[in-house]
């Protein structure tokens, strides 16, 4: 199969291709096009002139259109979910369920928040009216992920268009092909030409380009720390607000007083997606009192764990998305096995599956400071360790230089209180795990990234916030 970009309305080939390669067996899914300068400055142009006319639409027509993309999105559930469980390696239970569900609660969302939500009530200032406005930026260069690509892309993307936006999208490398279906359907819900781009490519040569694009008025990412510098850099140089959801190594914290029950089954959520999520709990904080027993639960049950295809709807963990990822993962356990530490469940590839599929690991008797619980993994490898009070979880908890999310497993309320008040994230889960409501703000802090989205948090970044001054006189009445 053969993948193009998709510019200004029409599929555009590039002279060089990648192999985009499925992590379940290594097969060859698509020769993709692989934008060199020529092609981003094209879409960004695109964009440029698509803006004209769409930022004058009305936001009752710009909904209309998100919610067409909606459509276009749940009348084809079965077929995205297959295409990006075969280009990413997640569960195809978990793409049909859940995942694609939410690209289109995702569209729908911000097209009923643009119309219902987006406003500030006017307020007077010794006589003169203020009235806050919010206008479409320009072009948003939107960079996103391959852990849940399609997901992830949409949060950036609904939001940019209901803005009265224009779009280039550039999907990471390993996992291309939902963002070009995405393409089609865009078309399919006619939305104008060149309101939305996707150029495919490396980040070090397409990104690059991309973001030091001076025609640019938005840039949103997700991914690594390194990228996420040289993109805040990239930014400054052209004064372009830059929203940065960055790395984690989040904390998931267990005290004697919780439902230990519900503490095991949180931390074995924690595997999922064979651990490629930024916001897992892979620091598990437990109670010293409690953690014999609390282990004994979580090995029972995480040792029940069925790793395999990901399209066999038993299977719970799948592969690791790319054979650098595994190395990665792969390397960072072996040093610290060296440094010390005890495995107590995996350690190692699954030698009886092969591939690229990684066995869900736990670490004990980790060094403090070691780069097994400072530098984020991405893989299903957690580490415990053990605390005596309160202040102690708190410290250890906030002992990274991170600051994405935090879990916390407590049946005391008003310790819950005291805890999240001192945790240093920008999300905190108390006795649940990944709940998101599109109204929430969503990032982190220190190191996690730069920025929120959510709600009227998106509309502040993709949008110019005007304020305008009226004196309540002055007016000619013919």
């Amino acid at each position: 199969m053969m993948v193009d970009h998709w510019i200004g309305g029409r599929r555009v080939t590039s002279p060089v291709r990648f192999d985009d390669i499925s992590p379940i067996d290594g097969s060859v899914l698509a020769h993709v096009s692989r934008a060199c300068p020529y092609e981003v400055d094209l879409a960004v142009d695109a964009a440029e002139r698509a803006f004209t006319d769409w930022r004058r639409t009305t936001r009752e027509q710009r909904a209309e259109y998100l919610h067409k993309i909606a459509d276009g999105v749940e009348k084809r559930i079965d077929e995205l979910a297959a295409v990006e469980t075969s280009d990413n390696g997640a569960l195809l239970r978990s793409h049909v369920r859940g995942v694609m569900p939410r690209v289109v609660h995702n569209f729908r969302f911000f097209a009923d928040w643009l119309v219902d939500e987006v406003s500030h009530p006017d307020f007077d200032t010794r006589g003169h009216t203020n009235h806050v406005s919010w206008d479409p930026a320009g072009v948003c260069a939107l960079i996103t992920p391959w852990n849940a690509p399609l997901m992830l892309a949409s949060w950036k993307i609904a939001p940019a268009l209901a803005a009265g936006n224009t779009v280039v999208l550039k999907p990471a490398e390993w996992s291309p092909l939902t963002a070009s279906l995405l393409a089609d359907i865009t078309a399919e819900a006619n939305l104008p030409d060149g309101v939305f781009n996707v150029v495919n490519g490396y980040g070090v040569e397409t990104g690059q380009h991309l973001v030091n694009n001076p025609k640019l008025r938005r840039i949103s990412f997700t991914g690594s720390v390194p990228t996420g510098r040289a993109i805040a850099q990239a930014a400054a140089a052209n004064l372009v607000p830059a929203s940065l959801e960055l790395g984690g190594k989040s904390p998931l914290i267990v005290f004697a007083d919780a439902d230990l029950d519900l503490a095991v089954q949180l931390a074995v959520e924690q595997y999922d997606n064979a651990g490629q999520v930024c916001l897992a709990g892979v620091r598990l904080l437990v109670e010293e009192s409690i953690v014999a027993e609390f282990l004994a639960g979580f090995l029972t049950r995480a040792d029940a764990l069925k790793q395999g295809d990901p399209r066999d709807p038993s299977t719970d963990v799948g592969p690791l998305v790319h054979r650098r990822q595994l190395e990665r993962v792969d390397t960072f356990v072996r040093r610290a096995k060296a440094e010390g530490a005890r495995v107590l469940l995996g350690g190692g590839p699954n030698t009886d599956l092969g591939g690229l599929y990684y066995r869900p690991t736990l670490l004990a008797d980790v060094q403090p400071g070691s780069e097994i619980l400072t530098e984020e993994v991405f893989g299903p490898v957690l580490t415990v360790q053990t605390f005596r009070r309160e202040e102690d979880a708190v410290t250890m908890a906030n002992g990274t230089r991170f600051g994405l999310a935090a879990t916390l497993v407590t049946g005391d309320e008003d310790r819950a209180n005291r805890v999240t008040e001192q945790l240093v994230a920008g999300t905190v889960w108390v006795n649940c795990f990944f709940v998101r409501d599109l109204r929430a703000p969503f990032g982190g802090s220190r190191e996690s990234g730069i920025g929120r989205e959510g709600g009227n948090w998106s509309f502040d970044f993709y949008c110019d916030v005007k304020n305008t001054v009226t004196a309540g006189q002055g007016w000619r009445h013919g």
